[in-house]
């Protein structure tokens, strides 16, 4: 190959590579240069933001914040005037905003962009300077969001434009526009306030003529507004730089306009967007517009308390409890009770026989009544709204347990129209709260849900659901929410048939309008509680809450485990009154109170005789009079309490031994039947031994010596345990009782 013709082939080869890359480098370089004139024109125009809103409401107000976070100019249109452009949701509506729109040019320069946007479901995750300049670089002098779906109009598609890539109809919820090309869009409207927007403003659009000379395009990839409805998949949250962003990950672009049109997401995202809640600073208006309680001079503001008995419950005393135990004065409180379970009646007198009078006013509706459930949510609701006084409604269902004490002032304080604390099912992920709704209304899991219950986020959380305990401000009862039926919607249950009325707002005011829906918020700002659970709640007992060890072993052991019990390993509170004894608290006195009394109920007492069919061999060598937990079907529950609270200590004195429990039973003495018990070995390897009642108070006498060591415990702590080898080193007897009645709960371990 000739070096010169090598040559002469490079050179070619060089120049024509030249060629390729100098329009690439100038149209990149044009490009830029158009960007930045893009972006420099952006700054220089003269911006208006327009909206309607013939109310403030929950949407609105959140509509200016963050309006007003990115220093918006806000022209509101409609103030005060009542909303005639119906519900327009699901039936076409809303040209009194195009009539108001239409009124409103007259008075903006003609040199100004609007935008004109919906407010009530509307949040900007980004300035005017960003959106302008987005507007800038469309080329086109009006631009309307674009949707997913066709509305009102199914007939019309074939009419759209079709593009290579996006969204092909128009949406009427937001569009932005020089002031002569949107005067010259609306010049012709002379339709009704009830008639549709959205159909108005299609049909100009898909008019070819009217679309040219207006200069129309849509907003197809969503780079200026994102429409949810419809595409609620296409939208993540992007947390960047302590602020938040919504992006389409189907056209993987930014919206600086969120429209929650529809049944839709927006309220989820507004709990970010655009600087709500960061991983940087948390909750940044968790702490803004409160209603600080401490150091009021004047009342507290009334509350009346609605307590709703629905079904079979348990710890219904503890309930009432915890109630007495809030930190609110009494005399600003009126209850509302609702018990329909006549099982429950007596705890419900009891409560209102000692501390009926401490409340300003209380009304009760029990069984006898007959009334529905629906009826008394109903009849809660108008007990505060016909009150004049009345400033908040507390709804309660009685298997909430409220730990915080404070409770009810943190919400009041919080300012909300709706609020819950967030209450949990004891290790599980129930709460009594919905992050999302499915399609057709019901549960759906939002992105942030498992987050918020575990307290990875925390905050105060614009929800679509609550229930089991909400607060509600009795304004709204005058208001938003006055229809007089709130817990009925169809098929709904009581709960998210109230949810459903607030959302969509059933007000029979003259401002009824779609979208003015009231907001409902869940705080986990602090821990509140939990709430029980009502499944397999027998009530063949005297007292069934014995039996809840299983069903809710948190609430279970708070009312019958000694206070003190969780001080025997960290404060070393086990004694030793003789050798090998080992004594520590174990029950708490009502525990001790509802074994003794449900034996004493279930009544077939043991005649304290050697045969014995309920042990295996039928010979009992030392009887007592006993009974068995077998007996009254508490076997499981006692094996339970034993291997949950006996083994750990046994495992600790015993080390390397693990247990195997067996026989148990409650022993009772009295000097008329049986006083003592004589020396014996135990049929165990060590036994545990209860005290039930509490000496000289309930009896005389009593106790047990150990013959080896010749100590004695003759005054056994109600509630205490004696834990002591049954056999070979540990021959004892029980020491007569002389008065009254003694009560211990034996078991023997590994026999």
């Amino acid at each position: 190959f000739n070096p010169k013709m090598r040559a002469f082939s490079l050179l070619i080869l060089a120049w024509m590579s030249l060629l390729v890359v100098l329009p690439v480098i100038r149209c990149k370089e044009q490009r830029e240069l158009s960007e930045g004139r893009t972006a420099q024109i952006a700054t220089q125009l003269a911006f208006q933001l327009v909206t309607v809103a013939t109310k403030e409401t929950d949407g609105f107000r959140r509509f200016m914040r963050s309006a007003r976070h990115f220093n918006y100019t806000i022209k509101v249109l409609g103030r005060g005037e009542p909303w005639k452009g119906g519900d327009y949701m699901t039936e076409p509506g809303g040209g009194q905003k195009v009539r108001l729109l239409k009124a409103g040019l007259q008075e903006i320069e003609e040199d100004k962009v609007v935008l004109f946007i919906d407010s009530y479901d509307v949040v900007f995750a980004s300035g005017p300077k960003e959106l302008l300049k987005k507007f800038q670089q469309t080329r086109h002098k009006v631009v309307f969001s674009a949707e997913t779906l066709i509305w009102p109009d199914r007939h019309l598609e074939d009419k759209h434009p079709h593009f290579r890539e996006g969204k092909r109809f128009l949406g009427s919820g937001g569009f932005i526009g020089y002031v002569p090309n949107l005067k010259e869009m609306v010049a012709d409207w002379t339709g009704e306030d009830s008639d549709s927007d959205q159909l108005f403003f299609t049909k100009i659009y898909i008019n070819p003529e009217k679309r040219k000379s207006i200069n129309i395009t849509l907003d197809n990839r969503c780079r200026m507004f994102h429409n949810l409805h419809g595409s609620l998949d296409e939208v993540v949250l992007k947390f960047e730089d302590g602020q938040v962003r919504a992006r389409n990950v189907l056209y993987d672009t930014l919206p600086v306009v969120i429209h929650g049109n529809g049944p839709t997401k927006i309220n989820y995202l507004s709990n970010y967007i655009p600087t709500v809640w960061t991983f940087e600073t948390g909750c940044s208006v968790c702490l803004e517009d409160l209603r600080p309680l401490s150091g009021l001079k004047s009342d507290y503001p009334l509350v009346v308390i609605g307590i709703f008995i629905q079904q079979p419950t348990p710890f219904v005393s503890v309930f009432f409890e915890t109630l007495l135990k809030l930190e609110y004065p009494k005399n600003r409180l009126k209850l509302f009770i609702y018990n329909q379970e006549q099982h429950h009646e007596v705890a419900v007198s009891s409560f209102l026989k000692d501390h009926g009078e401490e409340y300003q006013d209380v009304k009760v509706i029990g069984p006898e009544e007959n009334m529905d459930r629906v009826a008394s949510r109903n009849l809660g609701l108008d007990m505060c709204r016909q009150d004049k006084d009345c400033e908040y409604f507390f709804s309660m269902d009685i298997e909430v347990v409220l730990k915080n004490k404070d409770t009810l002032k943190i919400l009041i304080e919080q300012n909300e129209p709706i609020i819950a604390p967030m209450i949990t099912r004891e290790g599980r992920l129930w709460t009594n709260f919905w992050g999302a709704l499915s399609a057709d209304g019901y549960y759906a899991r939002s992105e942030d849900y498992v987050d918020i219950v575990q307290g990875r986020r925390v905050g105060v959380w614009n929800v679509p659901y609550l229930t089991k305990v909400y607060l509600v401000k009795a304004s709204l009862l005058h208001e938003e929410l006055s229809n007089n039926d709130l817990f009925s919607s169809g098929t709904l249950d009581l709960d998210m048939a109230f949810c459903h009325n607030a959302r969509n707002k059933v007000s029979l005011t003259p401002f009824a309008s779609i979208s003015q829906g009231v907001f409902m918020y869940v705080t986990n700002m602090h821990t509140f509680g939990r709430m029980l659970s009502t499944e397999n709640y027998q009530m063949s007992h005297l007292h069934n809450d014995l039996w809840q060890i299983f069903e809710n072993p948190k609430d279970w052991e708070e009312r019958y485990i000694h206070e003190n019990y969780t001080k025997i390993m960290r404060d070393k509170l086990i004694e030793t009154p003789c050798p090998d004894v080992y004594w520590f608290p174990l029950f708490s006195d009502i525990g001790c109170d509802h074994i003794v009394q449900e034996m004493e109920n279930f009544g077939q007492w043991s005649g304290g005789r050697n045969t014995d069919t309920r042990i295996q061999g039928g010979y009992e060598n030392v009887p007592t009079i006993d009974i068995h937990m077998t007996q009254i079907n508490y076997e499981k529950e006692w094996q339970k309490l034993l291997l949950d609270y006996i083994a750990p200590i046994t495992e600790t004195m015993y080390p390397g031994y693990y247990t195997k429990f067996d026989l148990a039973f409650v022993v009772r003495y009295k000097p008329d039947e049986q006083p003592f018990l004589r020396p014996h070995h135990d049929a165990s390897t060590f036994t545990i031994n209860i005290a039930l009642n509490q000496k000289v108070l309930d009896y005389q006498g009593g106790g047990c010596r150990f013959i080896r060591y010749n100590c004695s415990v003759e005054a056994p702590r109600k509630g205490w345990a004696l834990m002591h080898p049954g056999r070979l080193t540990h021959y004892h007897e029980g020491l007569r009782t002389t008065a009254g009645t003694r009560y211990i709960a034996v078991s023997f371990v590994d026999p």
